[in-house]
């Protein structure tokens, strides 16, 4: 325990000092609470695109939201998260849409094993610019993201993925 809350502090502080005339290749996040676990790694690409790779255990076999959240605040858990990292100020939506939350990573999809292997490449979260993700919380949720599709009155707010399972601080690697 004490070594997860210092590598969050040190996340912590590496965030708050990012200088984003500082070109960041690498990011990453330690997921630990609630029964789960792992590592999500975060890769520039040279077409500013991000590559998106790690393996997380622990939650029963099914979908479940993946969001990048606007704040990397834990003093409150998940919930001082606050919401999905929006700065343009969309709906929800799925990761392919244009027009979407740029938090908004869909799905990861763990198997019998309680595993899930994560691989994608998303265009819209960065490592530095305004849509930089740096010092702000991953957050696996509950249930699966509807990508904004549903008429549950969540659905263009948050894919109504339901509750915080667990999150982490993104990290200069």
């Amino acid at each position: 325990m004490f070594k997860t809350l210092m590598f969050v502090a040190a996340a912590a502080v590496l965030a708050s000092a990012h200088d984003d005339s500082i070109e960041v290749k690498q990011a990453i996040v330690k997921l630990d609470g609630n029964g789960v676990s792992g590592l999500v790694k975060f890769i520039r690409l040279d077409d500013g695109k991000v590559h998106v790779t790690g393996k997380v255990t622990g939650m029963p076999a099914g979908q479940y939201g993946f969001h990048i959240h606007e704040s990397g605040d834990l003093s409150n858990g998940c919930i001082s998260t606050g919401g999905h990292f929006n700065p343009n100020g969309n709906d929800h939506g799925h990761p392919h849409d244009e027009n979407r939350h740029v938090g908004d990573l869909g799905n990861v999809e763990f198997d019998n094993t309680k595993t899930a292997n994560i691989d994608f490449v998303d265009p819209q979260i960065k490592l530095n610019g305004r849509h930089n993700i740096i010092g702000r919380a991953l957050v696996l949720h509950q249930g699966a993201d509807d990508y904004g599709r549903t008429d549950h009155p969540d659905s263009k707010k948050t894919g109504n993925a339901g509750g915080r399972v667990v999150c982490g601080i993104v990290g200069i690697l």
